[in-house]
């Protein structure tokens, strides 16, 4: 398969490619480094993007910013950073990209722990993530030509938690690799609209 990975190059990307690699072409992109840079809050950023490479078998997500603050301090300037990047980045990401994949060909996006377990300043990226995840679950029922589309849910990593523990008091960080396999499943597996939970 040939496989597009946005986020390719960060903590949970390199741990995905490296696994998607030992048997598939895996094509990496960033804002500003892997194979090709896209900017996900920019919907010509996405058209570029897929210009550039072409049709693919899968398009997997691993990025996605939010601006980490309580919400009694947060402006509405501050909410955007998620709404644009990780709620909206990733579902036009999909909303582009499907013009580009074969039949029966997948999208993967990433939602994250702080939806159903919550943290303090947590509120912006659990509103996307719960949006991201509504929208999976839905839009799997319309896609047609065996597309399939699903998200993974990852917790606090052990590979970040020192330098995030504040913020994840009491939670069981998850080493990397367990949530990349999630993503292999996603994209190697036969399952659609679901939400793979890596608590």
């Amino acid at each position: 398969m040939r496989i597009l990975v946005v986020g390719g190059t960060g903590t949970i990307g390199q741990a995905v490619v490296s696994k998607l690699r030992k048997e598939h072409e895996v094509i990496t992109a960033g804002r500003t480094s892997g194979d090709v840079q896209v900017d996900l809050t920019a919907t010509e950023s996405i058209e570029s993007l897929f210009k550039k490479v072409g049709h693919v078998d899968a398009i997997v997500n691993a990025s996605g910013a939010a601006t980490f603050k309580l919400v009694e301090d947060m402006t509405p300037e501050d909410n955007l950073v998620a709404v644009q990047s990780k709620l909206l980045g990733q579902i036009n990401l999909a909303l582009i990209g499907q013009k580009y994949l074969r039949n029966h060909g997948s999208i993967t996006l990433t939602t994250g722990v702080m939806k159903d377990d919550p943290i303090p300043g947590g509120a912006s990226a659990a509103l996307a993530n719960g949006g991201v995840a509504a929208f999976v679950k839905s839009a799997a029922i319309d896609f047609t030509h065996g597309i399939r589309i699903n998200c993974v849910s990852p917790n606090v990593l052990v590979e970040s938690f020192e330098q995030y523990k504040e913020s994840f008091r009491g939670f069981t960080p998850v080493p990397v690799e367990r949530v990349a396999t999630a993503y292999v499943k996603s994209v190697e597996g036969k399952q659609t609209g679901q939400e793979y939970q890596i608590y």
